[in-house]
């Protein structure tokens, strides 16, 4: 045999072994890939509507979150859509939600629009098989919330809303120092939360707005998720400044109560009270991190315990009993929690099928007491309520 046929033939046997090779290299690798691709968290696709400041604090949440992929932005300002979705590298931007919903698919709508329309977009959105996250209020009435409830249920979708402090450690260090008896018998409670109002945008203060939606709902899903679903409200509200001066807009009227004092019974003994307001003048104005105060209180027959800063931005839990009379400061490691978190919870819930602590049940048992409260006030009485959640929150 000759030196070239040998050559040759050497080049063959090392080409077919360099080939197979190749072919079981690329084998392992289409596994690995295979592999990979069914670890790899499932994505939900994301709609937000509503571009506004809110949005500044929730596309950025979404965006590093591992399980949400925000396909499309809305706004009825359309070039507030188009900033978002330029600074955030949405693909799709919409003028209106009809628009939205027959545009680029997606599963979860997220929605941050004024108030007053949650209730109907939400229900139009349901209505297109879609999941929601609403800020508060989901609904404008106990009866409203419940019926999309029962839409949802219908068209296999789920429906959550704001706000999150039941995820709070802070939260849930209080809800264990209560379950544990360390205060003993849990007697009353109070919580209060306010500023001298926004002038950004005049929804606030038009019918179907106000401080209780705005302000102190974060205090009456802290105290609700705390002691419990409230039985009945007693309530005083109040319009102190009659006109605003809101930013674009110049003087409006205002419709909606701007200062309020709601008082809950608990049942077994258990009385806590909510102040808020647009008329509530803090040093520290709208800044949660400088709030170093207690702003939700809980007193009991052997001990006593304080939040520290708001209880959508908790710094902290005081806790003093008889055997330690000394506040002790616990939970104060936010580890990760921000007000804004809900949307991308709510993500990973439809995913994964990790269920958060807070509901669609408890949100509305907290719009059920707004309008309650109201009606109190109105009527000069105590009002009965008749939702409910599950409960306690943290076991």
């Amino acid at each position: 045999m000759s030196t070239a046929e040998v050559n040759r033939r050497q080049f063959l046997e090392q080409a077919t072994a360099v080939s197979a090779a190749a072919v079981a290299s690329a084998a392992t690798v289409s596994a690995s890939c295979a592999a990979a691709a069914a670890d790899a968290p499932r994505r939900i696709r994301v709609g937000v509507i509503g571009c506004g400041s809110v949005s500044g604090r929730y596309l950025p949440h979404l965006s590093e979150c591992t399980y949400a992929e925000v396909v499309s932005v809305c706004d009825i300002i359309p070039e507030r859509a188009g900033a978002r979705a330029k600074e955030f590298r949405v693909p799709h931007e919409y003028p209106h939600i009809d628009a939205m919903l027959s545009g680029v698919p997606f599963d979860l709508l997220v929605n941050l629009t004024d108030m007053q329309e949650h209730e109907r977009l939400n229900r139009q959105a349901i209505e297109a098989g879609k999941h929601i996250w609403s800020e508060k209020p989901i609904a404008n009435s106990l009866a409203a919330g419940q019926e999309l409830l029962r839409l949802a249920k219908g068209k296999g979708v789920r429906v959550w809303g704001a706000p999150v402090v039941v995820a709070s450690p802070q939260f849930s260090a209080m809800a264990r120092a209560i379950a544990a008896g360390e205060l003993g018998a849990i007697a009353s409670a109070k919580a209060d939360y306010g500023h001298t109002g926004p002038d950004w945008s005049a929804f606030f203060y038009k019918e179907g707005g106000g401080s209780l939606p705005d302000l102190g709902v974060y205090n009456l899903s802290t105290l609700t998720g705390l002691l419990g679903p409230a039985k009945s409200v007693t309530a005083m509200t109040s319009i102190v400044t009659p006109t605003r001066n809101i930013y674009e807009k110049g003087k409006i009227k205002v419709e909606a109560e701007d200062n309020a004092l709601v008082l809950l019974d608990h049942g077994d003994a258990k009385i806590s009270c909510v102040q808020c307001g647009f008329n509530f003048f803090n040093p520290h104005g709208h800044e949660g991190k400088s709030e170093s105060r207690h702003t939700v209180s809980i007193y009991g027959s052997r001990g006593s315990m304080g939040l520290v800063g708001y209880d959508w931005e908790p710094l902290g839990v005081d806790v003093a009993t008889e055997a330690r009379p000394e506040y002790e400061r616990r939970a104060t490691d936010a580890k990760g929690y921000v007000w804004q978190q809900g949307a991308s919870e709510v993500a990973e819930c439809l995913a994964t099928g990790k269920e958060p602590l807070f509901t669609a049940e408890h949100a509305l048992h907290v719009v059920e007491i707004m309008t309650a409260a109201r009606e109190s006030q109105r009527e000069g009485r105590r009002i009965p309520l008749t939702s409910t959640f599950k409960w306690p929150v943290v076991t």
